[in-house]
C-alpha cells in the first residue's frame, strides 16, 4: 500500500492535470433514467465514492476530504443541498439529469473532472455513475422529501423553443441587455471579471474571484449558448449570481447568452512566435498600432507543481504574446488579463517554504487560503520571459523551471510594483535551477526597455532590447533560428510571488528571415531546366516513333 503522501502527491498531479488541460464535454443527457434505487445500487456507488470521490469531498460527502483545503473552489458540500449547476429554478435541487451531466463531463476549471468512460481511460461507466449519483444524494436529507422535488413540483426549467440565432444582430442586441442589466458591475464592460474591486465570498465563507466570460475553458457549467441562457435562468445557488428569470425575457437572455459568447476568446494553436520585421524603430507602447501587424501566440500557463512550495490554484492560465524585431532590436509585447491592478509588495508577508518542505510531499503544497495572502494590496503583478543561455542542440534544452546549475537560463522580469513609481520596471537575471534565486545582472547589464499599462482587467507590457549583446550570460537572437522561450507569472493578489506561481513550458520564437534572391534564382533555374528537359524528351520520342513508322 502507497503511504498517504505518495497518494497525495499522485493525486495532485492528476488535479493539476486535469486543470491546467480543460475538460471536454461529454454527452449532456444519459441513455436511459436513473434507475430504481436499491441496497445493491447503494452500494456499488458507496464503493466508488470512497474510491473514487472521497479525497476531495470527505468520507461524509460534507467536503472536507484531505485535499478540500489545497483546492479553489473548494469541492461541494453535499450535505448542504445547495447545487450550483441546475436546470431547476433558482434555489431548487437538482435534477437526477443535472447530476450526471456533471459527473460525466466534469466542471472545467476546477479540480472536478470528468468520469466519463467514453472521454477518460479511467472514467466510469453509465451505470456505475447512477449508482454513485445515488449514494452521494443519500447525504442530503432535502432529496428524501417529495414536496422538494423539482420534477413532481413543476420546478424544471427548459430551454426556448424558438431560440434566437448566434448572429450580429442578436450579439448587438445582448450587448444592450448586458448595459442595461449592469452585469459590467460584477464581470466588468469587457467580460474580464474586473467590475468589482473587491473580493466576494460564496454562501460557505470562501473568497471566490467574478468569472471572467471571454475564457471559454473556465465557465464551469459549459461555454455554449444553452449552457450560458440556462446559468441566466437558474442562477447559481451559494454564489451572488442570480437568477434573471424575473427581471429578463426569454428573448433577452436569450440575446444576452449570445453575447457573452461572442466575447470568448478563440485560443491559437501554433508553438512558434513569429516575430515580424519592422523598418525603423520598435514601438514602446502597448498601444502602438505597429504591434497589430505581428502574429500572436497564445501560451497556456499552470500552477508551479514541480519543487515546493507547489501551487496548484494559478489565476494566470494564458498570456498572449507577439514579437517585431529590427536589424538591432527585438521587442516582446505581452498580454493577459487580470482582474485587480496590484502594483505593492509587502515583503514581510512573503511566505517561507521552509515551514513545509521538512516534510515532504504529503504537505509540499500550498493551501488555498490562509497558508499565503490572498489579498489586495499585498504582492506585485510580475511576468517574466525566460530563454536559455546557450544556443539548444538539437531537441536539448534545459529545464523550463528556471534550468539546471549546468544549464543556465536568461530571465528578463517585469514588476508592476517598480513600474508604478517610475523605476526601471523590467530586470535582466539568470537562474541555475529552482533552488536558487534569480541572480539580477550588473547595473550596466541591464538594457531591457518597454512600458505597462493596465486596462480595464488587462495588462499589457512590452519588452525591448539588442538583438545581440557582449554578455556571455544573455540570450542572442539570429533570424531564422528557433530560440526556445517560457513564461512566468504572478498574480499579486491570487498570493502568488516567489515560486508560488503558473508558468508555462518551452515554446519558441523565430525571426522571420526575407528569403534570399539566389533562392529565387535557383527555383527559375529549376523551372526552366525541368521544362527544357521534358521538350526535349519529348521530341526525342517523337523522332524514333517517326523512325519506326512504315511507309504507306
Amino acid at each position: 500500500m502507497l503511504p498517504a503522501r505518495k497518494i497525495m502527491a499522485a493525486g495532485f498531479a492528476t488535479l493539476v492535470f486535469v486543470c491546467g488541460s480543460g475538460v471536454a464535454l461529454a454527452a449532456n443527457k444519459p441513455s436511459k433514467p436513473m434507475p430504481e434505487v436499491s441496497d445493491e445500487l447503494l452500494e456499488q456507488g458507496r464503493a466508488i465514492y470512497f474510491r473514487r470521490c472521497s479525497f476531495c469531498h470527505g468520507l461524509l460527502g460534507d467536503g472536507e476530504g484531505p485535499a478540500a483545503k489545497y483546492l479553489d473552489p473548494r469541492p461541494r458540500d453535499f450535505t448542504l443541498g445547495t447545487f450550483k449547476f441546475r436546470t431547476t429554478q433558482s434555489g431548487e435541487l437538482p435534477t437526477n439529469e443535472d447530476l450526471f451531466r456533471t459527473v460525466s463531463r466534469g466542471l472545467p476549471g476546477t479540480a472536478m473532472q470528468s468520469f466519463d468512460s467514453d472521454l477518460i481511460k479511467n472514467g466510469l461507466s453509465e451505470d456505475e455513475r447512477w449508482s454513485v449519483i445515488a449514494y452521494i444524494k443519500t447525504f442530503a436529507p432535502e432529496f428524501d422529501d417529495p414536496d422538494l422535488d423539482p420534477v413532481k413540483t413543476g420546478k424544471v426549467l427548459s430551454l426556448p423553443a424558438n431560440r434566437a440565432p448566434h448572429n450580429a444582430e442578436t450579439i448587438a442586441r445582448g450587448k444592450i441587455v448586458f448595459e442595461k442589466a449592469k452585469c459590467w458591475s460584477c464581470h466588468g464592460k469587457l467580460g474580464r471579471g474586473d467590475g468589482n474591486k473587491e473580493f466576494r465570498k460564496d454562501d460557505w465563507g470562501f473568497p471566490i474571484r467574478i468569472r471572467n466570460v471571454t475564457h471559454p475553458w473556465k465557465i464551469k457549467a459549459g461555454s455554449e449558448v444553452e449552457d450560458i441562457y440556462m446559468r441566466f435562468t437558474s442562477g447559481i445557488s451559494g454564489t451572488p449570481m442570480p437568477s434573471f428569470i424575473k427581471t429578463l425575457n426569454e428573448e433577452d437572455r436569450w440575446n444576452l447568452a449570445n453575447y457573452i459568447k461572442s466575447l470568448q476568446h478563440t485560443l491559437s494553436s501554433h508553438q512558434a512566435l513569429k516575430a515580424m520585421p519592422v523598418d525603423g524603430a520598435l514601438p514602446e507602447n502597448p498601444r502602438d498600432a505597429a504591434w497589430d501587424t505581428a502574429e500572436p501566440m497564445d501560451i497556456r500557463l499552470a500552477g508551479q507543481v514541480i519543487a515546493t512550495p507547489r501551487w496548484q490554484n494559478p489565476s494566470i492560465e494564458m498570456v498572449t504574446v507577439r514579437a517585431l524585431f529590427n536589424d538591432e532590436d527585438i521587442a516582446f509585447r505581452l498580454t493577459w488579463d487580470d482582474p485587480f491592478k496590484d502594483v505593492t509588495h509587502d515583503e514581510a508577508k512573503e511566505f517561507e517554504p521552509v515551514e513545509i518542505a521538512k516534510v515532504g510531499a504529503f504537505n509540499s503544497y500550498v493551501e488555498a487560503n490562509g497558508m499565503v495572502s490572498r489579498a489586495l494590496e499585498t504582492f506585485r503583478d510580475s511576468i517574466a520571459l525566460q530563454f536559455p543561455v546557450k544556443p539548444p542542440q538539437g531537441t536539448k534544452k534545459p529545464h523550463f523551471y528556471r534550468g539546471s546549475s549546468s544549464d543556465q537560463v536568461h530571465l528578463w522580469v517585469w514588476k508592476a510594483d517598480l513600474d508604478a513609481v517610475g523605476k526601471r520596471g523590467s530586470e535582466e537575471g539568470n537562474a541555475r535551477g529552482w533552488k536558487q534565486p534569480i541572480k539580477p545582472q550588473s547595473e550596466d547589464g541591464q538594457q531591457i526597455t518597454g512600458k505597462a499599462e493596465w486596462d480595464q482587467g488587462r495588462w499589457t507590457v512590452v519588452m525591448k532590447r539588442p538583438l545581440k549583446t557582449d554578455d556571455k550570460n544573455d540570450v542572442q537572437f539570429k533570424k531564422g533560428v528557433f530560440t526556445p522561450m517560457s513564461v512566468n507569472a504572478w498574480d499579486g493578489s491570487n498570493g502568488e510571488h516567489g515560486l508560488i506561481m503558473s508558468l508555462s513550458t518551452w515554446q519558441y520564437v523565430i525571426l522571420e528571415a526575407p528569403t534570399p534572391i539566389n533562392v529565387y534564382v535557383y527555383a527559375i533555374l529549376a523551372f526552366l531546366i525541368a521544362g527544357g528537359l521534358g521538350i526535349w524528351l519529348m521530341r526525342k520520342v517523337e523522332n524514333e516513333v517517326e523512325s519506326v513508322e512504315p511507309d504507306v
